[in-house]
């Protein structure tokens, strides 16, 4: 059996495991240990496991990913995301759809200082769905916008999965985080169109609130001043070169924390509990991690990937047909798991039939525009139907609201995802005018 076989048969078993709802980190490590297994023996097994679990620890870029855990962890704690919504919720709450629009200004700002797709969602909807409720939006609108607006947490930097992907493809963080910048407002100001044109069509969709007066405004403006000072000195440091990413999530990570303790948020114990959940989710990630490199050195002894992309190149298909079915797979993909699962997992193959491929740029510059575009498209698979992690987890918090009509409220947010989509794979100079100019 040639090893081309065996890697196929290791990513279906390694998909049945996902469907049986196995932890992606654990079914990754087991197929790239039995698949290993299999094509050298249990001795390089042995000799490969006991320097690729150091190494892929020891990599000082992975110490990003605490930090902004722990950022994010701070700004829980520091109530910024009611803040962000009280305040959005204050300049846009009397114009039709005003609600959800700020929901979706919310969902951004959180996303700045958290960057995960799914705790964004989880937060802001603790903070916005009672609200929506309250004002009788209807439950498609309610549950569909902030289902969508999670989808922005990865999106604007800085993002966990983005430091992932940049480490995959051996790619610089600081040019990532750069690139994601302009698709990620353009998300955010798509989403704000499609609730417009929503209420617009449905008016009973989206009631209007009595305007806020300039007071309120004021006071809601200035009560967001630690994500825009925090937003600014990281992400503008970063961009500026103050500092690498790194230093800038440790610096991020300090000033929230002395936020929160201002504000009164972070005692002892709550400080605590900061430090355990920023371990616990960091430990679900580096599992993952290893999972990944097991499975991608499997991967790679069975040369599935080169031999895919030697393959494709010499089929004659246009490289833009190539990635229209490889965004086809990262929809279906999204169905059964999260982003940085799916792009660990994918990557690693699709990434060497990319850049054999002519797109008109030099081999950076489609590191970063295909990271860019992977990333919207792995965020998107998130609220696609059938399944769609976010759905559930919005889903799961309003009880009262079917399936079907969440579903039905996140349709015309998927139409607004598709045409940017579009937009970026036609014009990539969207993506990389920011980092050529910085």
């Amino acid at each position: 059996m040639s090893g081309f076989t065996i890697a196929l048969i290791g990513i279906a078993v390694l998909l049945v495991l996902l469907v049986v709802r196995i932890p992606v980190g654990v079914a990754m490590l087991t197929v790239g240990i039995v698949g290993y297994w299999v094509l050298s023996g249990p001795d390089a097994l042995l000799n490969y496991a006991k320097t690729a679990t150091y190494w892929r620890f020891s990599s000082y870029d992975l110490s990003i990913v605490p930090m902004f855990l722990l950022m994010g962890q701070f700004a829980g704690r520091a109530g910024l995301s009611r803040a962000l919504f009280d305040s959005a919720s204050a300049f846009l709450g009397h114009r039709r759809g005003g609600l959800a629009m700020a929901s979706i200004a919310g969902c951004a700002g959180f996303g700045a200082i958290c960057g995960s797709s799914l705790a964004t969602a989880a937060t802001m909807a603790q903070v916005a769905l009672p609200e929506l409720k309250r004002l009788k939006y209807s439950n498609a609108l309610a549950t569909g916008t902030l289902a969508a607006g999670g989808t922005l947490g990865i999106l604007i930097p800085p993002s966990i999965v983005l430091v992932i992907y940049a480490i995959e493809v051996e790619a610089n963080i600081t040019t990532m985080f750069q690139a994601a910048f302009v698709p990620g407002i353009l998300a955010a100001l798509g989403y704000v169109l499609t609730i417009f044109l929503y209420v617009t069509i449905k008016p009973e969709a989206g009631p209007v609130r009595p305007k806020a007066s300039r007071q309120v405004m004021l006071r809601a403006f200035i009560d967001t001043w630690p994500v825009n000072l925090i937003f600014i000195v990281v992400i503008g440091g970063i961009y500026l070169g103050i500092f690498t990413p790194t230093e800038g999530a440790a610096v991020g990570a300090f000033g929230m924390g002395l936020i929160a303790w201002w504000k009164g948020g972070l005692d002892r114990q709550g400080f605590m509990d900061c430090l355990i959940g920023s371990a616990i989710f960091s430990a679900m990630i580096f599992l993952i991690l290893l999972g990944a490199e097991f499975f991608n050195a499997f991967l790679a002894l069975s040369r599935m990937p080169a031999e895919a992309a030697e393959l494709i190149q010499n089929s004659g298909l246009a490289p833009l047909m190539v990635l229209t079915v490889m965004v086809l797979i990262y929809l279906v993909l999204g169905c059964v798991m999260d982003s940085l699962a799916m792009i660990l997992l994918t990557v690693p193959i699709f990434w060497p039939i990319i850049s054999g491929m002519d797109f008109g740029l030099t081999e950076d510059d489609l590191k970063v525009w295909f990271g860019i575009i992977t990333l919207i498209v792995v965020e998107v698979g998130l609220i696609t139907p059938p399944v769609g992690l976010n759905v559930f987890i919005i889903n799961s918090m309003a009880k009262d609201v079917p399936m079907r009509e969440t579903f039905g409220g996140v349709l015309p947010f998927l139409a607004s995802d598709l045409i940017r989509v579009v937009l970026l794979v036609a014009f990539p100079m969207i993506t990389l005018a920011l980092p050529r100019l910085l």
